[in-house]
Order: C-alpha cells, then sequence, then structure tokens
C-alpha cells in the first residue's frame, strides 16, 4: 500500500511561484514512476510533469515546459513540482500519482498506469 500526500498549494497572483510536495509511503518509493497530474473544473485530468525512477528522465505537458519543473529525492521519499511564471489556466487541483511497476525507463502520460493517487491540493492563480 502506498500513501500520497500533497502539500504546497494556495493562491497566487499571475507570474508568481509556487512549490509542491508530495509525501510517499512505501519501502520501495526509488522504484517508482513518478507524475503530477491536474484537473480544472469542468475539464478532465491532465498530465503535467512526471519523473522515472532515478529521477534521469521528465516528461512535461507543453503547457508547462519552461516553467515547471519535476524533482525527486529518494532518500526522503519526496516528489517536488516547482511551479513558476504561473497563469490563470494553471489553476486547478494537482494531483500527486505513483506507478509503482517496477522501474520503468520511460514517464508515462497517461493516468491508467499509475495505480495510487494523493487526495489532490488546490491552487489557484488570480489576481
Amino acid at each position: 500500500q502506498v500513501q500520497l500526500v500533497e502539500t504546497g498549494g494556495g493562491l497566487v497572483e499571475p507570474g508568481g511561484s509556487l512549490r509542491l510536495s508530495c509525501a510517499a509511503s512505501g519501502r520501495t518509493f526509488s522504484s517508482y514512476t513518478m507524475a503530477w497530474f491536474r484537473q480544472a473544473p469542468g475539464r478532465q485530468r491532465e498530465f503535467v510533469a512526471g519523473i522515472n525512477w532515478t529521477g534521469g528522465t521528465t516528461n512535461y505537458q507543453d503547457s508547462v515546459k519552461g516553467r515547471f519543473t519535476i524533482s525527486r529525492d529518494n532518500v526522503k521519499n519526496m516528489v517536488y513540482l516547482q511551479m513558476n511564471s504561473l497563469k490563470p489556466e494553471d489553476t486547478a487541483v494537482y494531483y500527486c500519482a505513483a506507478d509503482t511497476a517496477s522501474s520503468r525507463a520511460y514517464v508515462p502520460s497517461t493516468a491508467a498506469p499509475y495505480d495510487y493517487w494523493g487526495q489532490g491540493t488546490q491552487v489557484t492563480v488570480s489576481s
């Protein structure tokens, strides 16, 4: 069983920054692919960014490339999403997700491979 707890959401003005954190349980966290998804009201959940088990491979949605950075700390069992130059269209509930299949080399950008999810944290970008 894996538990994921997101923190760091909040209200920020356009152009501002936030850092989301995801604390994960699980003795084999270092083998999981981790990702962030988001869901805005009335829209489907969408992939934002993902990172493979070593941290050496990342994958980003085109709209966040150059603004968001995903990283992980396999000692602390943490995943982070640094979000800069935030836009109103980034407003959504952000979810941390874990793909516990053994040590993928690539980072899936669809929801199906991710078998554990956090409860979400709200990010609102507004003036």
